[in-house]
């Protein structure tokens, strides 16, 4: 017998997570299950979806991963995802946008159609997700999104005016629909991670010099793991944070907070 309260469990619950495969999509996949959610994960790369799945299901016994490989910067994929939810036949009580990119330049180096294509990536088809998620969620009653975002939605930092735009748009579409959507049983945060360790960041945290700079700006003097903004995004997702929609919270070791 599980010695967690039901409001510290996700038993029963079926959770998407978009950008499943690795890195912090991968991370949240396995929170959630270990919580007793089945996770339905969706990224681009098929193989490693199924390795991931079979992982799951060897780690977490009860857990019953379904995997679905789509670009959801596709609007016709983001469709299909959902006629596979469909053909699943399972309540959907959960959905952590994580999937994006970034086109990392200066502004005045970007090409026509590059700040586009970022927002169609990070903030159009989180937008469109939680559209076609919203009958189901509704359904459900008791129902969470979160949204990935980042601390360069609400300061600068050096990934682009691109990103951070795109972001920021996430945040205020965070506190937009949960306002809307709550009469509709459906809670809406975001998480705003600073530098985690992924694949993503490895190549920018492999310069000694501006690593050096990114703890200096870290009140915590490291880089946080994937496994920490996974913990945060589950736990907006438990009935236990039942009273909290709206909100962005910062995963960042404090640097949103540096004094000088």
């Amino acid at each position: 017998m599980n010695a967690l309260p039901s409001r510290w469990r996700l038993d029963g619950q079926t959770c998407l997570v978009t950008g499943a495969s690795r890195g912090i999509g991968l991370a949240c996949a396995r929170e959630l299950a270990g919580l007793g959610a089945q996770p339905l994960l969706v990224a681009r790369d098929e193989t490693q979806l199924q390795t991931v799945c079979d992982e799951l299901r060897e780690d977490f016994p009860a857990c019953d991963a379904r995997v679905f490989a789509a670009d959801v910067n596709d609007p016709e994929d983001r469709l299909a995802i959902f006629d596979w939810i469909a053909d699943l036949d399972v309540p959907l009580s959960l959905l952590v946008n994580n999937a994006g990119g970034n086109i990392q330049k200066a502004t005045l180096e970007y090409e026509p159609g590059d700040l586009e294509a970022v927002f169609r990536l990070n903030s159009v088809s989180a937008f469109d997700l939680c559209r076609l998620a919203h009958p189901r969620l509704a359904q459900h009653g008791h129902a969470a999104i979160v949204n990935v975002g980042s601390v360069s939605g609400l300061t600068h930092v050096r990934t682009g005016i691109a990103y951070g735009m795109s972001k920021a748009a996430l945040h205020q579409m965070t506190r937009n629909l949960a306002c809307e959507w709550a009469e509709d049983g459906i809670r809406v945060n975001a998480v705003t991670p600073w530098y985690i360790r992924t694949r993503r960041t490895d190549q920018a945290l492999s310069d000694p010099d501006y690593l050096d700079e990114v703890l200096e700006r870290t009140p915590m003097a490291r880089i946080g793991e994937p496994e920490e903004v996974a913990a945060a995004v589950t736990f907006l997702c438990l009935p236990a944070a039942s009273y909290i929609t709206g909100q962005l919270l910062a995963v960042d070791g404090g640097f949103l907070h540096y004094g000088f």
